[in-house]
């Protein structure tokens, strides 16, 4: 719509229809969508490759079958490279690792750090308590 209210002529409203909940609601709007909706309902047969169908079903082409082995062997498994070569493909790869890290911000670490030292001091108060009332049990038992 346009600030006077008008429709965009380039633009398509979406339905207000709700969203699907459930499997089968969403596998009969994308049949109406794609245009397959009651014709493919009518002969009511699983997709290709859902358990008993298809035709895996009785053949070796099925999951049945271990998967086979990949014919031919990259570059880099057949050929060694050196020690250095190795070392720096190792640090680029940890170098893009750490670039998809999510670092917390500034006040998330104070955060968490917080969190950390009050869980861990009381941590330690219990032991200390739990270890003092266990002492004057074994006092109060064997006496002193």
């Amino acid at each position: 719509m346009s600030e006077d209210g008008e429709k965009d002529p380039g633009k398509e409203q979406k339905s207000s229809a709700p969203r699907p909940n459930t499997a089968a609601a969403r596998r009969e709007r994308r049949a109406a969508a794609s245009g397959t909706g009651s014709d493919a309902k009518a002969g009511k047969s699983a997709p290709q490759g859902k358990a008993g169908t298809g035709p895996g079903k009785g053949t070796t082409a099925g999951k049945d079958r271990p998967t086979p082995k990949r014919s031919g062997t990259t570059k880099e498994k057949t050929e060694k490279h050196s020690l250095f070569a190795r070392i720096v493909r190792f640090l680029r790869e940890v170098w893009g690792e750490l670039r998809k890290v999510i670092w917390p911000t500034r006040k998330q670490m104070i955060t968490y750090t917080g969190v950390v030292l009050v869980f861990v001091a009381f941590m330690i108060a219990l032991v200390y308590l739990l270890d003092f009332v266990f002492l004057e049990g074994v006092d109060f038992v064997f006496g002193n």
